[in-house]
Order: C-alpha cells, then sequence, then structure tokens
C-alpha cells in the first residue's frame, strides 16, 4: 500500500456480514484495514485506509455485499493526518486548552465530524473514542482556544447535520484539569 491518503468505512447491524464484507474490501483493492471488528450494540464496523482510489474501490465492494445491512458508511478522500493517531489513541496533548465535544448516535458520522473540526480551525483532536462500551455512539474531544474550539465544534455538526445522528456538542471554555485526566 502507498499512502493512507483516504479512510473508508462501513457501519453494518450484521456482524456475519461485516466479516463478509471486510474479506471483500481487502480483496477488491490494496488497503490497509484499520478496523474489522464488533462494535456496540451487536453492530460491526470495517474501517480501512490507503489511497483515495483503492479506498474507493474497496468501499465500492463493501457496499454493494453490505446491501441492507449498512447503518451508516463514510469516505473522506483527504483524511487529516491527526484523524488516525485520534482513533487509534496515540495522540498526546501536554495541555488541554478550551474542550469541545460532539456525540453522535453512529460511528462513520463522528470520524466525518472530527475531520471536518480539525480542518475547519487551529484544534488538537484528543481522542476519537468509537462506539464501545457506549451503547454503539461516538464521540470526539477537542482542545484549542475558544474560538477555534466553538468553530471546529461547528464545522463538524454541519458536516453530519443531515444524517440526523447529532446527540449533543458541548464547549467548555475553561475546563478543570480533572476532566480530562485519562485523556491527556
Amino acid at each position: 500500500m502507498q499512502s493512507k491518503s483516504a479512510i473508508g468505512m462501513i457501519e453494518l447491524n450484521s456482524i456475519a456480514k461485516g466479516y463478509a464484507v471486510g474479506d471483500a474490501m481487502l480483496k477488491a483493492a490494496d488497503i490497509e484495514i484499520l478496523f474489522n471488528r464488533t462494535i456496540c450494540p451487536g453492530k460491526f464496523m470495517v474501517m480501512v485506509a490507503g489511497d483515495v482510489a483503492a479506498v474507493e474501490a474497496a468501499m465500492a465492494a463493501g457496499l454493494d455485499l453490505g446491501a441492507e445491512t449498512i447503518v451508516d458508511e463514510l469516505l473522506i478522500p483527504n483524511v487529516h493526518a491527526s484523524v488516525f493517531a485520534a482513533i487509534s489513541g496515540t495522540r498526546v496533548i501536554a495541555q488541554t486548552a478550551a474542550l469541545g465535544i460532539i456525540e453522535t448516535f453512529s460511528v462513520a458520522s463522528i470520524i466525518e465530524a472530527a475531520d471536518a473540526a480539525v480542518k475547519a480551525a487551529e484544534v488538537e483532536l484528543i481522542d476519537v473514542h468509537l462506539a464501545m462500551a457506549i451503547g454503539g455512539k461516538g464521540y470526539v474531544t477537542i482542545t484549542g482556544d475558544v474560538a477555534a474550539v466553538a468553530a471546529a465544534v461547528d464545522a463538524g455538526t454541519a458536516r453530519i447535520a443531515d444524517k440526523g445522528v447529532l446527540v449533543e456538542k458541548v464547549v467548555i471554555p475553561q475546563p478543570r484539569e480533572e476532566i480530562l485526566r485519562d485523556k491527556v
């Protein structure tokens, strides 16, 4: 695989079909599987990365096979590099300024919101939490100065507004450090 400039994800309501979709995506193109696993509540996600053409080909194969079992999906051709680190939990943030949180009902939508947020303003992604132990929802935490965090949260929620999956959005101008003790 050449580069990870694109990300694709299919969220399904069938675990069995999820495995088949992941296999079809791998066979369709030279991509890397980032996640191929169950998520709460009884859903399955296949997340892939690679160059744009490869991810597009893999997504086409997965969407065709997944059909009626698909809950949500995404394809981001030029995903912001910090999204990968925030999803994997490898981001290290030295200090938290203002705190923004976007919470959604689907995993695909939170990744879209995170990418839009970090591209819209000078902010850092702290974490992108994907579905485990939170009922299949997703959330992203963002830090930066208050105006930038507010702009990022607005951009992230605007990106997913038409999906109807937003649970809540919050901006905390001066969070107490204990709020994110386990995240920074």
